[in-house]
């Protein structure tokens, strides 16, 4: 009869292990406090609260007194929201398609064989760096009906920022001009990612540059093309500070520029009617919720991730 011998496999010591697990999960939530305290804090609580205001009349110092639906009903039946809802809409087709081509046209011409490449980046980026009071203030100055600079070019008298009809088409102008920079470095990064080998087998295919810019480039770059996107879409629907630059309360073009985030700002701390600019708020954001959930469905069909 054959002996069997066994061997006694040592295993690590499972309380040890568990501690060391533990040790290292609170290490990581000590990491991430600040960041969730600060979520929640300055952006989950203050939403929480424009929720509740918005289905109150605001009494003043902090005190409110719940009215139900009332300022929902008066938002709708309002000339003034429409109107700037429909502003905010007509500024974000105004800027984004024209805005985002031009940022991957810019991203494309710096992605190639071109003398002082890191400058031009800087150049076309400086307008992100500048404050928005300067850049309002210069662009008013180009825009001066009497002696600015783009009717002397054009030899017109156009009332750039005082006419209703073209003031929107301005203030749209300066918003492409100050995030084109921005969104061109973000494309250019997701251009530098794709492989010199795919153009590289389209050439010696007989690809054309604009064979190859459709099937290779606008596919590899389609991700980052839907994050810039959504980030312009978003900052296109809380347009606040451009306007309220660019365009006086004495302006009687105000009517046909005012966004949906300036009309809450004056109905909450002009008019002082809070409760009123919350739902404003409450409707903004849930209009930006349903164009990004818009979007997630829609990427499905032209964005690639494939590598």
């Amino acid at each position: 009869m054959t002996a069997t011998t066994t061997k006694t496999v040592r295993r690590p010591n499972a309380r040890r292990l568990s501690r060391a697990a533990r040790t290292e999960r609170n290490w990581a939530l000590i990491m991430v406090a600040p960041t969730i305290l600060g979520l929640l804090i300055l952006n989950v609580w203050p939403f929480l609260q424009t929720i509740y205001a918005s289905f109150c009349n605001h009494l003043g110092f902090g005190y409110y007194e719940f009215t139900g639906l009332d300022n929902y009903i008066n938002m709708f039946k309002s000339a003034d929201f429409w109107k700037a809802t429909w502003n905010t809409v007509y500024f974000c087709i105004l800027t984004v398609p024209i805005g985002v081509f031009l940022a991957l046209l810019v991203a494309i011409l710096l992605n190639s064989k071109v003398k002082f490449k890191s400058g031009f980046r800087t150049v076309f980026f400086l307008p992100m760096v500048c404050a928005p009071a300067a850049v309002t203030m210069v662009w008013r100055w180009i825009f001066n009906s009497e002696y600015g600079i783009l009717n002397q070019i054009l030899g017109t008298h156009i009332n750039w920022i005082t006419n209703p009809n073209v003031a929107m088409i301005s203030c749209a102008i300066v918003a492409i001009w100050s995030a084109i920079g921005y969104d061109a470095v973000l494309l250019l990064s997701g251009l530098q990612n794709i492989s010199k080998s795919y153009y590289e087998a389209a050439s010696l295919d007989g690809a054309s540059k604009v064979t190859q810019f459709f099937h290779i480039t606008l596919p590899m770059v389609s991700p980052t093309l839907f994050v810039v996107l959504i980030m312009r879409l978003m900052a296109s629907l809380k347009v606040y500070d451009l306007i309220y630059m660019m365009v006086e309360d004495t302006n009687p073009a105000l009517t046909s520029v005012q966004s949906l985030i300036y009309l809450f700002y004056r109905e909450s701390f002009v008019a002082g009617n809070r409760g009123y600019g919350s739902a404003i708020a409450v409707w903004t954001v849930l209009l930006i919720g349903i164009v990004t959930v818009v979007q997630f469905i829609g990427q499905k069909k032209w964005v690639n991730y494939d590598v």
